[in-house]
């Protein structure tokens, strides 16, 4: 089950992505305006979509890697102490049922 923290993390990286494809499509759009300073303007500003795009990847793998390495402590965990692991859901689920049963 997601958390909110992974739920915030998932909505920060899809509206990057759609700001840097909306930034793009603008800078696509004002193609046709003529002048230096345009020119530098838009220039300045692919120039940093593409680091922004480029570092949205690397944040993305990185957030993979350690959702890898949190799944993969959690089953040793679990493989390793079975009887814990039960304890604690069976603990987890009281609690959850009992905050539920009082609403």
């Amino acid at each position: 089950m997601p958390t909110a923290y992974t739920k915030d993390k998932d909505k920060l990286i899809n509206d990057l992505t759609n700001f840097i494809h909306e930034t793009q499509e603008l800078l696509h759009l004002s193609a046709d305006q003529v002048g230096e300073r345009a020119e530098s303007i838009r220039s300045k500003v692919s120039d940093r979509l593409n680091k922004a795009s480029i570092e949205l990847e690397h944040l993305q793998s990185m957030a993979v890697k350690n959702v890898k390495l949190v799944g993969d402590a959690t089953d040793e965990f679990v493989h390793a102490n079975p009887w814990t692991s039960i304890g604690i859901a069976a603990g987890i689920g009281l609690v959850a049922g009992l905050l539920i049963s009082r609403r």
